[in-house]
């Protein structure tokens, strides 16, 4: 089974996209190869509810922000070879001779350019293997999982044809011959194993870029735990992509798995949902969180209610819209699913009164899937007063302080249920009353 999540909530995290602003996404892009970008890309796609494989990717990520290690091999040299290797198999030596003979004649007679690119890309073949062996012969002590990586390629590398390459003179002009003889071993015979050391790159690029990415924004890592556990907590958790932001404390676990968080607009609520969110969608693929501490529960999925919009072209308003994502949720957590599900101003798209009596039968109703965790966010404090009774509700706030007749936000959250109200004072600050009477 899959981790689960939808496009609604993907976007509302706005986890993916390399072309859309602030994306998590974006966050950790700084890999320099374009096979990095795209095992990036996969990876963050493809979040997992394995324990074990969870926990050993986090693993390599630590020892590469641990060790600081440097990506060894160059780009530029990376496309060419990638270039040369996807240029043809030289799977029959025969044509492989006649294709770089003919080739060669094209070159000088018409300007043919693909003898040069052979040449090019058989040199940066050449330097990008002793490069990468240079750096695993450096590399220290590692993980398990990466140090039978390692001894993998070092296997590849040390072929006593690989090491005749290697030791090839790329400044000095390459005889026929040797050319025909590398085009064939290359695209031939080591195919497969040269296929697997530009994966390797692929990954350094990654595990590299991404815990740099970790080191200079203090990022740590999370431990995964099987789901039967259901506990999620994390200290100073806060949304990776925002300047100076602020972080919170949680605990939500098998004791009290739902969350009620009460709060005036403005105070914070939405971003940390979506900074626990972002945290539990980045802890599945073993990714760095920003959180100075972070344990959880395997999750089966994620899914978000935060932004929701009307529908013009079904017809949806949107308070329907929010029903409907309600109803979603509800069989979601019926399915018997481990999940983590975040509501934030449940119904504010109707009145009051049926707010706050939809707010409360859903929190009441979502309370009993015990093996779930919920956030629960709304400004309607008398629904937190009406939940007391449930012993595995928990509830916190984000507070207002006052500073005068200016509301000043802390973005700390505090346990308990706010009395916060101030807005009707915020109306009067905005002048709104006197525009409207003038």
């Amino acid at each position: 089974m899959s981790f689960g999540i939808d496009k609604q909530t993907l976007d509302e995290l706005n986890l993916l996209g390399k072309f859309r602003s602030g994306s998590v996404y974006n966050l950790f892009n700084q890999v320099k190869t374009r096979g990095g970008e795209q095992l990036l890309d996969k990876m963050f796609r493809s979040p997992m509810n394995d324990v074990r494989k969870i926990n050993e990717r986090t693993d390599v990520f630590r020892f590469f922000q641990e060790k600081q290690l440097t990506f060894p091999v160059d780009a530029q040299q990376i496309s060419l070879m990638r270039e040369y290797m996807d240029s043809g198999v030289g799977s029959n030596l025969p044509m492989v001779f006649a294709g770089t003979v003919v080739k060669r004649i094209l070159s000088s007679l018409a300007r043919d350019e693909r003898h040069k690119k052979n040449i090019q890309g058989l040199q940066a073949v050449i330097a990008v293997m002793n490069r990468c062996y240079a750096f695993l012969q450096n590399t220290p002590a590692a993980p398990d999982t990466y140090k039978n990586r390692v001894a993998q390629i070092m296997r590849v590398l040390s072929d006593p044809r690989m090491e005749k390459l290697r030791k090839i003179d790329i400044y000095k002009s390459l005889a026929l011959k040797e050319l025909v003889y590398y085009n064939h071993l290359l695209k031939s015979k080591l195919f497969r194993e040269v296929e697997d050391v530009m994966r390797f790159i692929y990954e350094l690029d990654v595990n590299i870029h991404v815990s740099a990415v970790a080191r200079s924004k203090g990022f740590t890592f999370a431990k995964a735990f099987f789901p039967e556990q259901n506990v999620l907590s994390a200290d100073n958790l806060r949304h990776p992509c925002l300047d100076k932001a602020i972080g919170n404390s949680l605990l939500l676990d098998e004791e009290s798995n739902v969350l009620f968080l009460t709060g005036a607009n403005m105070a914070g609520k939405s971003t940390f949902m979506k900074s626990v969110g972002i945290g539990i969608y980045l802890a599945h693929i073993g990714f760095p969180v920003a959180a100075d501490f972070m344990e959880f529960s395997v999750r089966d999925g994620l899914y978000s209610s935060i932004n929701v919009a009307d529908n013009i072209n079904l017809g949806y308003s949107h308070f329907y819209a929010e029903v409907v994502r309600v109803k979603q949720a509800a069989e979601a957590a019926a399915s018997g699913k481990r999940l983590m599900l975040m509501f934030d101003e449940l119904f504010k798209g109707t009145n009051v009164k049926d707010a706050y009596d939809g707010t409360l039968a859903v929190t009441e109703g979502f309370s009993e899937y015990t093996e779930c965790l919920f956030i629960v966010s709304t400004h309607i404090i008398e629904v937190g007063e009406a939940l007391k009774t449930r012993s595995n509700i928990k509830f916190a706030y984000m507070p207002t302080v006052m500073d005068g007749s200016r509301p000043r936000y802390t973005y700390r959250m505090r346990e308990g249920i706010t009395q916060d109200r101030q807005g009707m004072m915020i109306i009067r600050n905005e002048g709104i009353l006197e525009l409207i009477g003038d």
